[in-house]
């Protein structure tokens, strides 16, 4: 999975806390995909887009598709860096790269693909993306190419 150019990357930081790990000490697989959605929002709201404020204003973002490949496992007490970049927007859905990290020595840990469609919030039907959404994220350094 190799990563988008991004000219502004955004990182999200944690911490690895018991009710992350299995009985071993290892963070449970699923709990990855919880790191990075935390992230994706954290990313909308660096540019001023709160989820909440964008569902009173009729637009969700839904999970369309995620795959995710694990490379090693973070432990109890680590402190992890979480990317999400925008590698393609289209009319109404966002396509994110995102990665995990060790904060201390930026080990790869996890990396991902997630499709996020944008639908309404009612109809949970496709919807274009908002506009001041997409300029935020074009002004940002996204390239709109593939769009």
């Amino acid at each position: 999975m190799p990563a988008p150019n991004e000219a502004q990357p955004f990182f999200y930081r944690c911490r690895v806390y018991y009710e992350d790990t299995d009985a071993g000490g290892i963070v449970y697989y699923v709990n990855y995909l919880k790191f990075m959605e935390r992230a994706r929002t954290e990313r909308l709201r660096s540019l001023g887009f709160a989820q909440s404020q964008l569902a009173i204003d009729d637009s969700l973002f839904v999970v369309r598709t995620s795959e995710a490949r694990y490379h090693a496992p973070a432990r109890l007490d680590d402190e992890l860096l979480v990317s999400a970049a925008v590698s393609e927007m289209k009319r109404a859905s966002l396509t994110f790269y995102q990665e995990v990290r060790h904060a201390t020595d930026g080990k790869l840990l996890c990396e991902g693909h997630f499709q996020i469609a944008c639908v309404g919030t009612q109809s949970l039907k496709p919807r274009a993306i908002p506009d001041a959404l997409r300029d935020a994220l074009v002004g940002s350094g996204l390239s709109t190419a593939g769009e």
